[in-house]
């Protein structure tokens, strides 16, 4: 990797990556010394500093923003399939030492060495994500290595995240080994679950939340639960199979709701649960003037803030849905609300809830936090990688 081209830094902007970051932005560059121009997007090269002191090894992309995310500070490494295969063998460590049964986030991105890449294990079948020009430059010897450590049965790459614009990149889906005719059948928490690796939403399930569903599904028994955002069912059949009085679950993909009922079906819980295709807030408004109440209502949407820029909308959305939420639930009930936009920060939500249910004259306290699980390891010196964040709340009537 010597011949490799290099990007200068400019003094001192190599203390994040001194500090374990794994990102370079473009106005961090020396372009006089280093002309980012000359790279072409997902190019190798080794990162030096002000001093040209070799920092390690990155990819670079001259048109985004992060125009470079370092793969290893090894300098004399090789990038490919070695490599590959030693990041997902140490990845494969964690999970192994986690969980007991083969289903989870192989890789994730920059906490696991690999940035830009996403893998969700689903047994033998394997779902890959390449969101930046360098990684997709890199998918060859990544699925070689994931090929030489599992020999799985299928591979997918589900290329449709929006991060992919950021970086040029086109949107595609694609099965690159093997052969997909129906969905794949997974375990989580003791319940089973079809996974629409294809056509369902990114990888086709959320491993995310796994801790916090197991955690409601202990709240259930004997109670009326609502799952908002139900998407394929993970939180309502948990909670049915845990003994929930009755699970409405709302969405507004109707093939996300067939395999949910599906998936009711799989776990034999099918008769306590509905089905609901409708718009959150419209399902919502309509509850309350129906005088509709519920024990339990998880409220776990989609990211309402994809950008810095669009904070202030996202965050109204976020009230409003809470408000909602709360203006359902029976006194005494329990809201559970989760965020998965890394720019709604965990002090937001906090203090959004704490207000709505001012608002409302309830008093609201918290009784349990969550997070993402341990296939979604959190790197210390990358907050971008704690994006998850989930209260679980007690909601009465104003003391």
């Amino acid at each position: 990797m010597s011949q490799l081209p290099s990007i200068r830094l400019k003094k001192n902007e190599e203390r994040r990556l001194r500090g374990g970051h794994a990102w370079i932005f473009s106005n961090e560059v020396d372009i006089s010394a280093t002309p980012l121009k000359t790279f072409g997007a997902g190019d190798l090269a080794i990162v030096e500093s002000s001093r040209g002191q070799a920092l390690g090894i990155a990819y670079v992309n001259p048109a985004s923003l992060i125009c470079a995310r370092l793969l290893t500070r090894d300098v004399h490494a090789e990038i490919g399939q070695a490599f590959f295969e030693r990041r997902l063998t140490r990845a494969l460590q964690l999970r192994e030492r986690v969980y007991s049964k083969p289903f989870y986030r192989l890789a994730y991105g920059e906490s696991d060495g690999m940035p830009g890449a996403v893998v969700d294990r689903f047994g033998d079948m394997f779902v890959v994500q390449t969101n930046t020009a360098g990684m997709e430059k890199l998918r060859q010897p990544l699925t070689a290595a994931l090929d030489a450590l599992f020999g799985p049965s299928a591979v997918v790459i589900r290329n449709t995240s929006s991060l992919r614009a950021l970086e040029g990149l086109d949107t595609y889906t694609n099965v690159a080994k093997g052969a997909l005719e129906k969905p794949v059948e997974i375990e989580e928490n003791g319940a089973r679950f079809l996974v629409d690796a294809v056509a369902g939403q990114k990888t086709g399930w959320f491993f995310d939340h796994r801790e916090s569903r197991a955690a409601l599904a202990k709240l259930a028994s004997g109670r009326r639960v609502l799952d908002l955002f139900s998407y394929t069912g993970a939180w309502g059949v948990q909670a049915a199979l845990a003994g929930a009085e009755s699970v409405d679950c709302v969405d507004g993909s109707e093939a996300a709701l067939a395999l949910a009922a599906e998936n009711g079906r799989l776990n034999r819980v099918a008769e306590k649960m509905r089905f609901v295709k409708d718009d959150v807030f419209e399902f919502l408004r309509r509850a309350r003037e129906e005088r509709l109440r519920y024990d339990v209502i998880v409220l776990d949407p989609p990211a309402l803030i994809k950008r810095k820029k669009d904070a202030g909308q996202g965050v109204e959305a976020y009230r409003r849905l809470n408000q909602g939420a709360m203006q359902v639930l029976a006194p005494g009930g329990i809201l559970v609300s989760a965020s998965c936009s890394f720019h709604l920060q965990r002090e937001t939500l906090h203090d959004l809830l704490r207000a709505t249910a001012r608002s409302l004259d309830r008093h609201l306290v918290f009784f349990g936090r969550g997070g993402q699980g341990a296939d979604h390891p959190v790197h210390p010196a990358i907050p971008e990688t704690d994006y998850l964040k989930t209260f679980f709340c007690h909601v009465g009537e104003s003391l």
